[in-house]
């Protein structure tokens, strides 16, 4: 990517981002895994993971602003909640996918053999970072103003639990935002023949059960646990 072919495919990125940097070295940057970097054993080039540690605050901060200007009436346990289920390696890596994000990555080649620029957490990562990028090179206004764009179509669809039918990965991300802990499902019982089977699984957070959910799979049962604990969780919140 630090070739002359690989400036020309950095365009085409900035035209799909809608924004063109007057710094382009910070975008090559954002695009710069750790394992090129060590592979490549060249101390004054830098890996794209500090610029994820910016783009990961500056995401949290714009989604925050966003959110509360979207939802002008919402408590914070609801904003926590849909902030959880839109800034998760999940939707990150889907949008990181709509970029082609992959393809842009600069790799070691442990890491290219192993399917690195289709990883959902390096691709989430790598968004971060050039998230990250945007906002050293152009400020938070236009670093908001991208975000936006990105996930405004997600922030719309909300709903009362969240756009993500996936309750257990956004429950996962409200409680490591807001206990710094993650939930455990737990088998309680199985009952019925083999072929028709019923789960009981309970959810635990910091020890305690929070949470009961039963499925004709474990899967499903621990899904119906989530969607429960996260209705719970932000109601108490709401009543603080």
């Amino acid at each position: 990517m630090d070739s002359v072919e690989g400036q020309n495919d950095l365009h085409k990125l900035s035209e799909k981002l809608g924004y063109h940097f007057t710094r382009p070295a910070l975008l090559a940057e954002a695009l710069r895994h750790a394992s090129y970097v060590n592979e490549l054993g060249d101390g004054n080039l830098k890996d794209n993971e500090r610029l994820e540690f910016l783009g990961d605050a500056v995401l949290d901060l714009a989604v925050s602003d966003i959110l509360m200007d979207v939802f002008q009436d919402a408590k914070e346990g609801p904003l926590s909640k849909w902030r959880a289920s839109v800034v998760n390696e999940r939707v990150l890596s889907e949008l990181a996918r709509e970029l082609e994000l992959g393809s842009y990555l600069c790799l070691g080649r442990g890491e290219e053999l192993s399917g690195g620029r289709e990883k959902p957490s390096i691709l989430a990562d790598t968004l971060e970072a050039l998230l990250g990028a945007v906002y050293l090179d152009a400020g938070f206004e236009r670093a908001r103003e991208i975000i936006r764009n990105l996930l405004l179509s997600h922030i719309e669809n909300l709903d009362e639990i969240g756009s993500a039918e996936d309750f257990k990965s956004v429950l996962q991300e409200y409680t490591q935002e807001t206990h710094k802990t993650r939930p455990e499902y737990v088998l309680v019982s199985e009952s019925g023949p083999a072929h028709d089977k019923t789960f009981n699984v309970a959810l635990v957070i910091q020890g305690m059960t929070v949470s009961e959910g039963k499925g004709k799979s474990k899967k499903e049962a621990e899904q119906k646990a989530a969607k429960e604990a996260l209705i719970c969780l932000t109601r108490d919140q709401d009543d603080l």
